[in-house]
This record gives structure tokens, sequence and C-alpha cells, in this order.
């Protein structure tokens, strides 16, 4: 299998991430969606990261698709999301709250850093930093028990906390949301997040 996309996505980390944890090997393709837009489109043809090509040559792309391939191949005693009931319910909401503040957060990124000044609309970032302080903080109010296993909605939160410490610091700095900043401590130990870990100058 092939990722396509540079950890810096948290997107592309949560997928790599996985990967490993469930022991599939990968070569890593690190085109990038602003330096080789062109060549990405001939994978994606949305010109989006991550995409997953298989070992037949066909590929799957969104994150969300790539996941639920993972865990189906490694069957439910293995998956990092719960096959049914109140625990896939549980870490399925976690994941769309970090998806979203990963969401929200990147897109106000967007209108702030590629958006000629003249044509930014700051009410509108503030929404959007607004939408993801709101998804943050609803995570920070949950519980994450150092016990318990490792899931999809620990990795992807994780993700997105470095992804904030990358492009936007000022949004969950880590004394507001001291919970949230233990699971990272945690989860940044392993062998599995810090072979993915993007450096401050990513």
């Amino acid at each position: 299998m092939i990722l396509v996309g540079q950890y810096d996505s948290p997107f592309v980390r949560r997928v790599a991430i996985s990967l490993r944890v469930l022991g599939f090997r990968y070569e890593h393709d690190t085109r990038s969606v602003f330096g080789d837009f062109d060549s990405i489109r001939k994978t994606n043809p949305t010109g989006r990261i991550p995409a997953l090509v298989l070992d037949d040559g066909s590929v799957l792309v969104d994150s969300g698709v790539i996941l639920d391939y993972l865990d189906e191949t490694v069957g439910p005693e293995r998956a990092l999301i719960p096959r049914s009931g109140l625990a896939r319910r549980e870490v399925l909401h976690r994941v769309a709250l970090a998806s979203a503040a990963i969401d929200k957060a990147g897109a106000a990124n967007y209108e702030r850093l590629l958006r000629p000044p003249q044509y930014q609309w700051p009410d509108w970032i503030a929404r959007l930093q607004t939408q993801a302080v709101g998804a943050i903080a609803a995570l920070e109010d949950l519980a994450w028990p150092a016990e318990a296993p490792l899931d999809q909605a620990q990795i992807t939160t994780v993700c997105l906390l470095r992804y904030l410490e990358l492009r936007s610091p000022d949004l969950a700095p880590r004394a507001r949301f001291p919970s949230l900043a233990a699971l990272a401590a945690r989860c940044e130990q392993r062998a599995e997040f810090q072979a993915t870990y993007p450096p401050d100058d990513a």
C-alpha cells in the first residue's frame, strides 16, 4: 500500500498511525497538495489528501473511508472503532468533534494565510475559530482515562492537537485544556505516533 500525503495533515497522520497500530506495511508518498496539486489529482481527482493506493492499484480517498477499510480488514476484535452499540457511538462522537475542529481551524488558516488581505473577512475567520474551540472544549469535557485501550477517538484527537500546535497555537493552549494535553503526552510517547510526528517546521 502507498499512503499519499504529508504528516503535517492531521487526516493523513491519523491514517498513518492507524496503519502502524493495526500492523499494515505501507510506503509513504510525500507529495503536497500545494506543491504537487496536478500530480495529486492524478491519484485523487479531488486533489485532496490522504489517498491510499491499495496493492491491487485501486485508490481509496478520504480518511474516514480509509479508516473504515482498515477496520473492516482487521475485523471487529482489532478495529479502532467499535462495531456497534454505545461504544461505537461514543467513539464516533469524539471523532466527529475532533474532525470538525480540524476542518474549522484549517478553514480559518486558509482564510488568514492564503486569501489576499483585502478580501479577508475577519468576522468569518472569528466564527470559524469559535467553532473549532467549541469542539475542542467539548472534547476536553469528556473523560480520557489513561488505562483505556487506544482507539480512533484518541488517535484523531491527538492528531488534531499536534496540528493546532503547528498552525493555530492560540486556539488550544495546553494550560486551557489539561485533559487533552495529558492525552497527547501519553499517546505521543508511542512508537506509532513518534514515527509520524510532524516537526515544528513542517
